[in-house]
Order: structure tokens, then sequence, then C-alpha cells
């Protein structure tokens, strides 16, 4: 769909950043916006909107509202909304800090940065665990039909939503596990990606099979490793045509439905969590029309 931010769909690049922004109080972001639509492609820079500057703007987008936190035995999912979302995408860190300080620029009259997170792919788009990451990612038209609206009219069509958290891997812990605990957790074996059978029903690739879900829950992944220092984890993003799909896949994580929590939080939790609304992209550049801009 060629009015989508073509950085959704494609395939994570070798470096990226993740900005956040808070709208500054008493701003009126227009005109920062509009620079900013200007500069992001879409494809070197994806943008996403959250529900505090759409009600800034006046505007309401069908389908978006503000991340759930939640809490289960021993773990709490925090909640943290941002303002503002760019995704930054490039094989070159040098470029992403200049596309940064040209954003950052482009949005001083209105906005302050709340978090830069570098991220960068992994091996073979693995997580720092070693394990493969995103091994059942619709593509093709699939993809498209999992991560994109459609038939809600211009403006609309080709947007997407975003679920961002960012997850932090004990990783002592786990690598003092033998290799089938840590097989047994993902659920699939390290030596080859291939899912166990007998693996036990927490292991976080039978806790999310997106087909195993009515209706079913695909979304497109498009994550990666982050480090700040010795610390390290994953900032995960799921695009979706809406967040229902990625609502269920916490939900079940989590235990929510049968109890059974995903084996993934002996090791990890997520730092952050927020929702966010991609728009289309028109002209080289982003399609505010949506919010009258």
């Amino acid at each position: 769909m060629n009015t989508c931010q073509p950085g959704i769909l494609a395939l994570p690049p070798r470096h990226s950043r993740y900005l956040s922004f808070s709208l500054l109080p008493g701003c009126a972001p227009q005109k920062d916006l509009k620079s900013l639509a200007a500069l992001a492609d879409g494809e070197r820079v994806v943008v996403g909107l959250g529900t505090s500057l759409i009600l800034a703007l006046e505007g309401h987008i069908d389908g978006l509202q503000d991340f759930p936190a939640h809490t289960a035995p021993g773990i709490d999912i925090p909640s943290t909304p941002s303002a503002l979302w760019c995704w930054l995408r490039s094989d070159d860190p040098g470029e992403l800090l200049h596309l940064s300080r040209q954003i950052e620029a482009a949005l001083v009259s209105s906005f302050a940065m709340e978090q830069l997170i570098e991220a960068f792919q992994y091996r073979d788009s693995r997580d720092l665990t070693g394990y493969e990451d995103g091994t059942e990612n619709p593509e093709g038209d699939e993809a498209i039909n999992a991560a994109l609206v459609q038939g809600q009219g211009e403006g609309m069509d080709g947007s997407s939503f975003v679920a961002v958290q960012q997850w932090w891997h004990d990783l002592d812990e786990f690598q003092a596990l033998t290799q089938t605990e840590q097989d047994h957790i993902i659920g699939r074996r390290l030596s080859d990606n291939e899912e166990i059978e007998e693996a036990p029903e927490s292991a976080h690739v039978k806790r999310t099979a997106q087909e195993d879900f009515e209706p079913e829950a695909f979304v497109l992944r498009r994550s990666m490793p982050w480090t700040d220092g010795m610390n390290a984890g994953l900032v995960f993003t799921a695009f979706g045509k809406s967040l229902d799909a990625y609502e269920m896949l916490l939900r079940r994580m989590l235990g929510k439905d049968d109890g059974i929590i995903d084996g993934l939080f002996q090791f990890s939790r997520p730092l952050t969590g927020a929702y966010y609304w991609c728009p289309p992209v028109h002209g080289g550049g982003l399609d505010l029309s949506r919010l009258g801009l």
C-alpha cells in the first residue's frame, strides 16, 4: 500500500534510534508538526502520534487508546505514554545523529525530548539471548493486512497503530540456565530455531502463537535490541491495523485467561509501554489531513 510509511513494512535496518517527546505546556504544536511532516519521509523516519497530542489538536483517531498498565503475580507492566514517537532508521549511526538533531530542531518550539534509545541489529536479526526474533512475522500481503488500516478513507488508509515497549533482559539470569531451560522458555531450539512440541505451555512461542486466537492476532513485529552501558534488552514494536491483536497477545502472556504466565518473565521485564497512531504519507511527507493539518 503506497500510502503507508514505508519503514513499517521494510525490514529493520542495521541501526535505529527511538525518540519520545512530550508536549510543552501552553504550546500550540501545529507549526512544529508541519515541519516534522515535511522532514519525515516515513522510511528513514517513522512517526507515531500519542493520544495526548491528538487531543491537543482537538482531533480523534478511531482505535487509538491509552496503553493499559497491567499487574500479574510478581509482574508490573507500566504505562508510559508520550505525545510523539519517532523511529529513526539507517545503516549509518552517524546519519541517525544528524537526523535526531534535525528533528529536535524542528520540534523545539513545542516539544521536549523525553527519551532516546539506541538500537541495532544483532547478528541476523536476533534477540540478545541469541534466539531469532520475529520468526512468525507475516509477509507480503499478509503483512499489509495485519499492519495497515484499510477501507476507512483518505487520511486513514495506510496508517497503522504501534505498540512500543522497552524490555530489559537480565542476561546473567538467562545465561545461568541450561540450554534446555532456555529453549523451553522460548519454545524453540537455539540450534535450529525449530519449535519444541514438548515445551511447557508457558513457552513464549506457545503463549503468543498468533493463529491460535479467535480472531487471529497477527501483528507485524519490527523489534530491535538496545544497550546502554551494561544494561540491555529489546525495543519491542508491533504494528497493527488496530491495537486489538496486541492486547490479546499481552493478556495471554500475563496469564489473564488461563493463569499461565509467559516464560519470558523469568528473565525480562518491560520498562515502558505506549501506543501511537502512525499516519499515512502523501507527497513524500506525513499526511496529517485527518487532524486538520
